[in-house]
């Protein structure tokens, strides 16, 4: 079942600073991953998936509202 990085992470019972100490990065980039402003790399990833025993594969990344905010370009020449 697909799931929130924060949902993962209240539902592991951890506060943003704990997280971020298990996982190895600073409390702001806990935040900003969880508000979809940055994204976690491959190596955090895996502490991730430890931390909080979750499946990469189940966690969003990107609010349910992103295909709204993706804009066409009609390129005309």
């Amino acid at each position: 079942m697909p799931i929130t990085l924060k949902a993962a992470r209240v539902n592991s019972g951890l506060n943003q600073t704990e997280a971020a100490k298990l996982i190895g990065v600073s409390r702001s980039t806990i935040m900003s991953w969880e508000k979809y402003h940055s994204f976690p790399n491959v190596i955090h990833l895996y502490a991730i998936e430890r931390t909080y025993n979750v499946k990469y594969d189940d966690i969003i990344f990107l609010p349910s509202d992103y295909s709204l905010s993706i804009t066409s370009c009609d390129e005309t020449t």
